[in-house]
Order: C-alpha cells, then sequence, then structure tokens
C-alpha cells in the first residue's frame, strides 16, 4: 500500500519559555491510501493537535510530516495552502455558512481551487449534494436542514474537490446514534468510491466498526494500534 501521510519522531509544543509545555511526543505513523483509521483517546491527550498537523493547519516544529511525499516541517505559508487546498476537513459543528445556501457552501470551497470555471463549480457541487443525498434540498439554507442534513453538506464540501485526504474532528458528537451512522456509513462509502483516506478523531464507540485501522492516544503519544474486526 502506498502511504499518503508518513510521520516520524513528531514532537509539538505550546507556549513560550517557562510556559512551554509538550503536547505531543514522539509520533510515528502512516496513513495508507484509501483507509479509514480512527483515532480515539479522553479529551486533552493530544488528538486534535495531530489531526491539525497532519491538516496543514499548525506549522510542524520537530521531527518529519509528509503529506503524498511533501515535507512540512519547514514549509511556508504559501506552501500549508496548497497542501489544505487538497485536504477535506469535517468538523462536529460542521462549519456552514448560515447566508449560504448547501449549494453554494459546497461551491464556495471548491472556487478555491484554480482553473475550475464557475458552471464546473456549479455542476460539481450538484452532483456531490445528490450523491450524498441532499439533492432536493440544494438551494437550502442551514438553519433549514437538520443536523444530520447539515453534517451531510460538510462531507460534500469535503469530497467536492476530489481530496486524497479528509480528516473529520467528531463528525458525529452532535448526532443522534441513527443520524451518526448514517453519517459515517456514507463517509466509509464515499471513501471505498473516491479512493481517499480518511482519519477520524472520535469518542464515539458506536461508529468504531466503519475503521480498517483504529489508533489510541493517550498523554500526546501513540499507545496502540490495531486491525479493526469487521465482520
Amino acid at each position: 500500500m502506498q502511504s499518503i501521510i508518513k510521520i516520524r519522531n513528531l514532537n509539538h509544543y505550546f507556549g513560550e519559555k517557562s510556559l512551554r509545555k509538550q503536547v505531543l511526543f514522539d509520533i510515528n505513523l502512516e496513513l495508507y491510501t484509501g483507509e479509514i483509521v480512527i483515532m480515539t483517546g479522553p479529551s486533552g491527550s493530544g488528538k486534535t493537535t495531530l489531526l491539525s498537523l497532519i491538516g496543514g493547519l499548525r506549522s510542524v516544529q520537530t521531527g518529519s510530516l509528509k503529506n503524498s511525499g511533501q515535507e512540512l516541517n519547514g514549509a511556508q505559508e504559501e506552501q500549508l495552502v496548497r497542501v489544505r487546498r487538497y485536504i477535506g476537513y469535517i468538523f462536529q459543528a460542521h462549519n456552514l455558512l448560515p447566508f449560504l445556501t448547501a449549494l453554494q457552501n459546497v461551491q464556495m470551497s471548491i472556487e478555491l481551487h484554480e482553473n475550475i470555471s464557475q458552471l464546473e463549480a456549479v455542476n460539481k457541487s450538484e452532483a456531490i449534494l445528490k450523491t450524498v443525498g441532499l439533492g432536493e434540498r440544494i438551494n437550502y439554507y442551514p438553519d433549514n436542514l437538520s443536523g444530520g442534513q447539515k453534517q451531510r453538506v460538510a462531507i460534500a464540501r469535503a469530497l467536492v474537490s476530489d481530496p486524497k485526504l479528509v480528516l473529520a474532528d467528531e463528525p458525529t458528537a452532535a448526532l443522534d446514534s441513527k443520524t451518526g451512522r448514517d453519517v459515517v456509513n456514507l463517509m466509509q462509502r464515499l471513501a471505498k468510491e473516491l479512493v481517499c483516506t480518511i482519519l477520524i478523531v472520535t469518542h464515539d464507540n458506536r461508529i468504531l466498526d466503519v475503521a480498517d485501522r483504529i489508533i489510541h492516544m493517550e498523554d500526546g503519544r501513540l499507545t496502540s494500534t490495531s486491525i479493526a474486526n469487521l465482520s
């Protein structure tokens, strides 16, 4: 299998001088093309910090973090912006702009890419919204959508640019059991169809069965990894 993310001896710190605190310790991890990896662990263990480093939302301080062979340690902001364009992000709060329709929220994401015409952006946005089951709600505003439908819009927004990597931070935390299951099943199906890697940070033990691999973090360290039982 080909690795899309390769991390070696990664450490991370918050604060300066006497207030400096280490939050990640000697992280070594690879994510492979097309797999779904779930990261578990208690609150404050460093999961979201690691996710933000992988996503180019924070700068790498020490160690090596390669995205598709591109080293992010020492990367300039312009380089990180380019990396972020090819990563899909899904968050607990879905972060939809309330004054834009579902279609416009998704379209805004793809318009960040160069060489995409407005017509192509609209067509791709409509197509992905139909794929996630919202074809009849493309012109609805977020306030007129349920929690599950908002998260489907967020998934569409994350996948519209055909990313090779999707990062999801607690995507089911605000959803009831059935809606959360529907959302992760959708993510699982689309990951296989689009051949993209998905890394999910979650406390939701009900969705662990969608993973190809489960990794556990505690006190800033990866403490275990396992192949999920998918039977």
